[in-house]
């Protein structure tokens, strides 16, 4: 049976943490897919057609991954695609409280789907979408932040300065 696993967020934009964490889970399971929250709470940089371009553009690196985007309830969006298993990233501590509360809210909605966390290279522990996108607005550098092509994608809306660069 084959094992598939969903790798659920809002990537506004895929870091390079989130590239460690998808790298990691691809060699665990057979097919992962990135799944792209079209809605949020958080108020987003990328439209969802933007941030699945960008999702593809890096799952098109992987035998193994494809990208997707859902409305509405994970749980929901996973029992669709019949798949049990879903991937969280925890990179520092601090994300340990929301992923939990998190994990347990997912279970007691669906007993049937297990939350599995991996942790990224300690390199790019400090990474977040958030931090990424400050740094897009302020003209700066994102070489060491975000996989290649998703700086092409960001480059392509937004002017940015290479380091060392006037």
């Amino acid at each position: 049976m084959m094992q598939c696993a969903i790798y659920a967020g809002t990537f506004d934009p895929i870091t390079l943490g989130h590239f460690d964490v998808l790298q990691r889970a691809s060699r665990i399971f057979d097919k992962v897919v990135i799944a792209i929250v079209r809605k949020s709470n958080k108020s987003a940089m990328f439209s969802a057609e933007e941030r699945l371009a960008m999702a593809s553009d890096v799952a098109s690196g992987f035998e193994n991954v494809e990208a997707d985007c859902f409305d509405g309830l994970l749980v929901e969006y996973a029992r669709e695609r019949k798949v049990n298993i879903l991937i969280r990233g925890l990179r520092a501590y601090s994300d340990f409280e929301y992923e939990f509360q998190m994990a347990l809210t997912n279970r007691k909605l669906a007993p049937e789907l297990e939350t599995m966390f991996l942790m990224p290279k300690d390199s790019h522990s400090y990474l977040s979408s958030s931090v990424v996108r400050e740094v897009v607005e302020l003209g700066g550098d994102i070489e060491d932040f975000v996989p290649q092509c998703v700086e092409g994608h960001i480059r392509r809306r937004f002017p940015i300065r290479k380091t060392g660069e006037e």
